[in-house]
């Protein structure tokens, strides 16, 4: 956290996170990771982390946008390649560009935060409906107070229990304060 402080890259104020729910504060990844010493430090301490975890791996995967950066330092750490999904035209998470798993390929799945973990799963269940294996997962931040199920073993380098609220229970939009969307998924 105290990188994220450091960089400006704990927000205050009112946002709309992916997920759809509101909170008070916002963590932009992109912002403490647009370092590169940063991203390294980080990258080597979860890389350290999916070792322990996973044991033999074989390939990083991670979402695009907030995955991109974290993802691939993971992978250089580990000496591994890497690999991201992307949103199609119906927002459904999907490979691209020639990308693909070798069967039973053992992958990790790394994101830069994971607030309910919804966007995390679905890179799994992609990952293993291709044929390979997903057998841990991290995150620069855990939001969601270690609480988020991704069905496979994960490790967060903070995690947190971050204030949220449902929309229509908001009490920072029932004081009329505007809504941001800070993210990397516009509309979400």
């Amino acid at each position: 956290m105290r990188r994220f402080e450091e960089t400006g890259a704990y927000l205050k104020g009112h946002f709309r996170l992916t997920s759809g729910l509101h909170s008070p504060e916002f963590l932009q990844c992109a912002k403490v990771l647009q370092h590169p010493a940063i991203a390294e430090e980080f990258g080597n301490r979860l890389a350290e982390e999916m070792k322990k975890l996973a044991g033999i791996i074989q390939v990083v995967v991670a979402p695009a946008m907030g995955g991109l950066i974290i993802g691939h330092e993971v992978a250089r750490a580990l000496g591994v390649r890497f690999i991201f999904t992307e949103r199609d035209a119906e927002a459904k998470m999907t490979l691209r560009r020639g990308f693909a798993f070798e069967p039973v390929e053992r992958a990790v799945m790394i994101e830069d935060v994971i607030t309910t973990g919804g966007s995390s799963v679905e890179v799994i269940e992609l990952v293993k409906s291709l044929g390979a294996s997903v057998v841990a997962a991290g995150s620069i931040i855990d939001r969601s107070g270690g609480k988020a199920d991704l069905g496979v073993p994960r490790v967060a380098l903070a995690t947190l229990m971050a204030t949220t609220y449902q929309p229509e229970a908001c009490p920072l939009c029932a004081q009329g304060l505007p809504v941001v969307k800070p993210g990397s998924r516009p509309g979400r």
